[in-house]
């Protein structure tokens, strides 16, 4: 198949930005996108790490220190009251929180962050009633086992499939890539339990002697990314490589992904993780980078607002400062383009709206939420 490029240092028109402390506003852009506009929503956050839309148009804005904050109609709340404490430490600490298939009804949602202290700790979902001003009755319904002694690789990503089980991803805690390969563990693994914690019948590895019954699929490294997309019905997961190799995959329920026995990337060190880039019995990415962009933060545009991105994956790249815009075409990559680098700033978070605009989280200590618009 012909791949089309995106040719960068290509102006297609004019970006407006409103500069934020700490970003670098410009006018100009190299992108082949037609022309936006960024306007910043909120600011001086600390450590932002996700948004999440709510049925009532507010979003909440999650915290690596265990913060969350409701933004609506331009006014950011204080930290709400009843979130679970949480073990932040490094890349630990508070990471998504996920609405129910049916809060409307319920009010449930569900919390993923790093618990326990430094020598034992780990991936942790708890559920919990959420009225739009405070958390309460919280439940833990998985906590990732073993535990661990390093403060880096959780994962912490989720997403709700069509029958309403969820899907959790759980790093391989660094020091413990071998894990990855082993069912005994959860440790580099998507685990898929019910609402409840309960674990579904026709999981995987249910009947497999010594196999943890929660795991959908394993080999992976530290997962960043993870999202259904109801028009397609695939999985779309992205993970973090050491240096180089980080990975999109498409994950099917049982599939192998090959962390570390395959991989593009060499170890910080300068070592040779693996001579493999392939082997039997293992998937292969549906695209890879090397050198690494850090991929975080991940969204499948559904939209009318940017109708020229309608299907792309769009990435937040950390290390290369940009969202990475992959174009699709019935499930396969036909090109890439780079987007949003004139900010100058780490993305962390990248989704969609309900109303069709793209909204980004820049990383660190006086992080802050934007909205993407048309120019026009």
């Amino acid at each position: 198949m012909m791949k089309r490029a995106f040719a960068t240092g290509v102006l297609a028109g004019t970006v407006f930005l409103t500069a934020l402390p700490g970003l670098s506003a410009t006018q100009e852009t190299s992108s082949t996108t037609d022309a936006y506009r960024i306007t910043p929503l909120a600011e001086n956050l600390d450590h932002p790490w996700n948004l999440t839309f709510m049925p009532d148009g507010s979003m909440l804005i999650v915290q690596l220190p265990g913060v969350i904050r409701v933004l609506k109609d331009g006014a950011l709340s204080e930290p709400l009251p009843g979130v679970p404490d949480v073990y932040f430490e490094s890349q630990g600490g508070l990471f998504e929180v996920l609405p129910d298939p049916d809060y409307s009804d319920n009010g449930y949602v569900y919390l993923s962050y790093a618990h326990g202290t430094p020598d034992e700790n780990g991936t942790r979902v708890a559920r919990a009633r959420f009225d739009g001003k405070a958390f309460s009755d919280l439940e833990v319904i998985f906590d990732a086992a073993p535990t661990k002694d390093t403060p880096v690789h959780y994962g912490g990503v989720m997403t709700f499939l069509p029958d309403s089980t969820l899907l959790i991803a759980v790093g391989d805690g660094f020091d413990y890539r071998e894990q990855a390969q082993r069912l005994d563990n959860d440790l580099g693994k998507i685990v898929r339990i019910n609402r409840d914690g309960s674990i579904p019948e026709d999981n995987p590895f249910v009947d497999e002697e010594g196999a943890r019954p929660e795991i959908w699929s394993y080999g992976h490294r530290n997962q960043q990314g993870l999202i259904y997309d109801e028009t397609s019905g695939r999985v779309y997961e992205h993970e973090h490589g050491p240096q180089g190799g980080d990975e999109i995959n498409i994950i099917e329920p049982g599939k192998n992904f090959g962390w570390p026995v395959i991989t593009w990337g060499i170890d910080y060190s300068g070592a040779r993780i693996s001579p493999f880039t392939e082997y039997e019995g293992m998937e292969q990415p549906l695209l890879s980078w090397t050198p690494s962009i850090a991929p975080c933060g991940f969204t499948l545009y559904r939209g009318s607002v940017f109708p020229q991105w309608e299907g792309d994956l769009f990435v937040g790249a950390l290390a290369a400062q940009q969202v990475r815009r992959v174009d699709m075409e019935d499930g396969k990559v036909v090109g890439q383009e780079e987007l949003f680098s004139e900010l100058g700033q780490r993305i962390r978070d990248v989704a969609t709206g309900p109303d069709g605009y793209l909204y980004l989280v820049t990383d660190g200590e006086d992080g802050a939420v934007l909205r993407v618009e048309p120019a026009g």
